[in-house]
């Protein structure tokens, strides 16, 4: 072949080689663009570890944005603003005197005596019995024009334990007593139902009763647990899985003193499902769980 073809051969290659080039471009498009089209929308961990393996290509950060938006967020702990809204607070004042406000603003006093808080004006006042630990009604300065006060001789009568509707809340009154400081034709406990759907079983002064493990569907349970004048925390235990409560609360820990009235080593020996444990000017918010 003389010199003047090998020049013109060349130049024929040069040229293929130029006109391969664009078409080589377009056919690597498609197949990325064919390739990429198999990745899922949505790319599980496990996902992209196997198709980064097959293809042998690292991921870029385009695709590593679509993995952080389909991790999806733990489950937060909080409850939603609107459940709280709609929850009543209860303020443990100490001994046995509770507190609950209402979402709409009523105020409940159960057993007045101890701690602070009696400046809210009062819509409802229990008391569960007649020892003077638990009837301090001249804490509760202010009391609206159309405030009730239940007691445990309006609850029980003629042996029939009461209900009670109001437009708030609804109480039903349950046994309490059986042991000789509390006799149980004269003391009561409250189970409250709230708008909410929430159930608060607060004891007042008892050992073990029949009923106990007949009441359904409690949310928060309070149990006395002083040991002198009352079940010990062994007891208010066994009486806690009795009831069987979502949460179980230990109160009323040691014999009446206004200021003093907790007692963390009798809390700790108190056993439950659901425990917690409030000291005096603790609040609870009172939810559907």
């Amino acid at each position: 072949m003389d010199i003047k073809n090998i020049v013109v051969n060349r130049r024929i290659r040069g040229f293929q080689f130029f006109f391969l080039i664009p078409v080589l471009i377009i056919l690597s498009g498609c197949v990325k663009k064919e390739t990429t089209s198999e990745i899922p929308s949505v790319i599980s961990i496990e996902t992209l570890s196997e198709i980064t393996s097959e293809t042998g290509e690292i991921v870029s950060e385009p695709v590593s944005e679509t993995v952080s938006e389909t991790v999806s967020e733990p489950e937060s702990n909080l409850l939603p603003e609107e459940t709280v809204a709609d929850s009543p607070t209860l303020l443990y004042q100490g001994h046995g005197s509770i507190r609950i406000q209402t979402a709409e603003g009523k105020v409940i006093y159960i057993d007045p005596y101890a701690g602070d808080g009696y400046d809210l004006p009062a819509d409802l006042i229990l008391i569960t019995h007649g020892h003077y630990d638990h009837t301090q009604t001249n804490l509760i300065k202010n009391k609206k024009d159309d405030c009730k006060t239940v007691t445990w001789k309006d609850a029980l009568t003629d042996g029939e334990y009461q209900n009670f509707d109001f437009d708030f809340v609804s109480v039903q009154a349950v046994e309490a007593g059986y042991n000789k400081n509390h006799n149980v034709k004269e003391c009561v406990g409250y189970v409250l139902t709230f708008p909410n759907s929430v159930k608060v079983y607060v004891s007042g002064d008892t050992s073990k009763t029949p009923q106990m493990e007949k009441l359904e569907d409690i949310d928060y349970a309070f149990f006395c647990c002083d040991g002198v004048y009352n079940m010990d925390p062994a007891e208010a235990s066994e009486c806690a899985s009795l009831v069987g409560a979502k949460h179980s609360i230990p109160y009323h820990m040691k014999p009446a003193d206004p200021k003093d009235c907790f007692d963390q080593t009798q809390a700790d020996a108190f056993e439950a499902e659901g425990k917690i444990i409030i000291k005096p000017g603790d609040e609870l918010q009172l939810t559907v769980e």
